[in-house]
């Protein structure tokens, strides 16, 4: 009982003494600068001048013609102001009391989107994988889009999780509830509410996350709420950003510091202590 005692006494000092020893380290470990990436999809992870995103917008006006009835003359300025007002066209339409099923909106103008001209980005993929640091995906886009995205791209195991319009718009379980769905706001980027729920869902600290998208309005609000911000797809900086990059591909030579902490990670979880840790744990 005795050697017990003492075997356990001395494993706690070792622990503290390797705890000691490597105090700085710990330290610079809990006042890393971002402990998480947050990337918008469309026009951020791919280029605009792919042609997905005039596709996308084709599609909204065809469904606003051909489902809802609206007249083809009044369609673009009422798609542009809607998205101007609203944050998307489809939370517009929904505020306007247009009755359709998300599902069958995101089928129609997500569904017939020519995924076929993204193409692999190994570039970008070997990047995010490069470093290990938490990243998430935020989109005002259905799921099934993002993973589609995502995996045209080659990217769908470089995230750690996935915010989307099903995570902000929950769909009821009770269906005696979907009237009063019907009634309510979609949640989107750019307003409060969507950072708001966002960050709540996935547990981030909007102080300590960097947030990278190509609407200037989206990034605007994220800097209100504390956001690190990257504006892509343009080399101008305006108020509501502190980096831009012409391309997701200049990441490493804008943000250098982010690999940085790559290389000075292995310092920080020595083996001495971890190795102490299991013997007392074992005691």
């Amino acid at each position: 009982m005795f050697g017990l005692r003492v075997t356990r006494s001395l494993s706690f000092l070792i622990v503290l003494f390797n705890l000691m020893e490597h105090e700085d380290c710990y330290k610079k470990v809990s006042t890393l600068k971002y402990e998480c990436l947050l990337f918008d999809v469309d026009d951020t992870l791919y280029p605009l001048s792919s042609g997905v995103s005039a596709e996308c917008t084709k599609n909204i006006r065809e469904y606003m013609i051909n489902k809802l009835g609206i007249e083809e003359e009044k369609v673009p300025v009422m798609c542009a102001q809607l998205y101007k007002e609203y944050g998307t066209t489809m939370a517009g339409l929904r505020a306007m009391g247009y009755d359709f099923d998300y599902d069958e909106y995101h089928s129609y103008v997500h569904g017939r989107l020519p995924y076929e001209w993204l193409k692999p980005d190994h570039t970008l993929r070997s990047l995010l994988l490069s470093l290990p640091i938490r990243k998430v995906i935020f989109s005002n886009g259905n799921e099934a889009h993002v993973a589609k995205v995502l995996s045209r791209l080659g990217l769908e195991d470089c995230f750690d999780d996935v915010i989307c319009f099903e995570t902000l718009n929950p769909t009821p379980k009770d269906k005696s509830e979907n009237n009063e769905l019907a009634k309510v706001l979609i949640v989107c980027k750019p307003f409060e509410n969507a950072f708001e729920e966002a960050f709540k869902v996935t547990d981030i600290n909007p102080k300590k996350t960097l947030f990278f998208d190509d609407s200037i309005r989206n990034l605007q609000t994220a800097k209100n709420m504390g956001l690190h911000t990257v504006w892509v797809g343009s080399s101008q900086r305006t108020k509501g950003v502190d980096y831009s990059l012409e391309s997701i591909h200049n990441i490493k030579e804008a943000l250098p510091e982010l690999w940085e902490v790559v290389e000075n990670s292995d310092v920080c979880y020595p083996e001495k202590t971890a190795a102490a840790i299991e013997t007392c744990v074992r005691a």
